[in-house]
């Protein structure tokens, strides 16, 4: 997880008093309706002690990061950022409705204002902030399948029929040790009887020792042919302070191991090829390779050698960026999955219709893309990072079939 200068954290938290400030004053205006004096006190107490206790929860977090337990700065910045979010959003909303109901109250009787207004202004602060509540509380952890069949004409014969299974951005620091959630993510993948299972990278959010207690959990992941996995821009421990380039180092080398642990082939700029009886295909894996400010680790024309002669390529690259420009029209690569975007946790997806903000810095960012005999997939995620909460995008599970044309 990035860090914020002490400049951008007191500038969000000025941000957040002035909304807040414009609320109250709404505020002051609903519970004029209110007749009991002591229930308005109760109320307006509340809400600027909560406005008051978030500012300063952030305030203190920042001054103190570098010197709390990693252990507790993950979990305290999530709770702090879901917090954050339930809470602006919402008051935006209202600030801004509210604001524009009574600035055409001509529309309304003087004694339809003092009701209607007031009832609008408070269901749209109070239903985005269930919405809110919903993605935290209830889809976060909703693993849903999506199934998906393509057809390419490179695809040899014998693999017909291939059953793929894809997930990625596990993110295992935020599940903070609940090990029940994702057995029942890995339950739904075993009932898919996948021939490969690729994880598409960023095992951690940062550090190895998140690792801890989970071999168990991934060592039930069954596939007739084998198990593989990329890292991620996450998995390289760029957003941690080290106090030593060995100690990163060894971080590194630790999630390499678990890997082994756990029974998955790590590509590290490299192939393997599978045979069934006379045909083969190449799987592929590329280390992370992103667009500035991400790091580029990956080497594809490494990753290529040894499978020239191998007519169908699958490849594994974290960021889908890489697809439009390294892979697609410059390879012969047939299908490349990616991960990275998680869809920013926000958006919907209504039959052949999906949007998400993350669309405005991705091109690719979830689901299937083609460009003329090449696919790209993007994954959704399986964890989260940030925001503790998904609305409308909920976690995912990709199983596609391949058939020939």
């Amino acid at each position: 997880m990035r860090t914020y200068s002490l400049f951008t954290i007191v500038l969000l938290c000025i941000v957040l008093l002035l909304v807040d400030i414009l609320s109250f004053y709404w505020l002051l205006s609903i519970t004029q309706l209110i007749t009991l004096p002591i229930v308005k006190t109760v109320i307006y107490i509340a809400f600027w002690v909560f406005t008051v206790g978030l500012i300063l929860s952030i305030l203190i977090l920042k001054v103190t990061l570098d010197d709390i337990n990693p252990k507790r700065k993950q979990l305290l910045i999530s709770s702090l950022f879901g917090l954050t979010v339930s809470s602006f959003i919402p008051k935006l909303l209202f600030v801004l409705i509210i604001s524009i109901l009574y600035a055409a109250n001509y529309v309304f009787s003087e004694k339809e204002s003092l009701i209607i207004v007031p009832l609008i202004g408070l269901f749209s602060g109070f239903l985005p902030f269930f919405v809110i509540l919903y993605g935290i509380f209830r889809s976060l952890y909703r693993f849903k399948i999506h199934r998906i069949t393509i057809k390419f004409e490179e695809l040899p014969k014998n693999f017909t029929g291939l059953r793929l299974v894809q997930i990625s951005d596990l993110h295992l620091g935020g599940f903070n040790f609940r090990y029940h959630i994702v057995d029942r993510a890995v339950q739904l993948i075993n009932e898919l009887d996948a021939d490969l299972i690729f994880f598409t990278g960023d095992l951690v959010n940062n550090y190895a020792w998140e690792l801890k207690g989970w071999e168990a959990v991934f060592k039930q992941l069954s596939a007739r042919m084998g198990k593989y996995a990329v890292l991620g821009n996450h998995d390289y421990g760029d957003y941690s302070l080290w106090k030593s380039s060995t100690e990163k180092l060894e971080n590194k080398i630790a999630i390499k191991k678990f890997y082994e642990k756990i029974n998955f082939k790590l590509l590290l700029n490299e192939s393997v090829i599978i045979k069934k009886d006379t045909d083969k295909i190449a799987i592929l894996g590329v280390e992370n390779w992103g667009k500035p400010p991400f790091k580029q680790y990956g080497d594809l024309p490494k990753a290529l050698k040894g499978s020239s002669d191998i007519p169908f390529k699958i490849l594994l690259s974290h960021d889908p960026s890489h697809w439009s420009s390294e892979v697609v029209q410059k390879t012969t690569i047939a299908l490349t999955l990616s991960g990275h975007t998680h869809g920013m946790q926000v958006g919907f997806h209504l039959k052949n219709k999906k949007w998400s903000p993350i669309k405005y810095k991705y091109k690719h960012w979830a689901g299937l893309y083609k460009q003329q005999q090449q696919y790209l997939y993007v994954n959704r995620g399986i964890g989260w990072i940030g925001f503790p909460g998904r609305l409308g995008m909920r976690p995912e599970i990709t199983f596609m079939v391949l058939e020939p044309k």
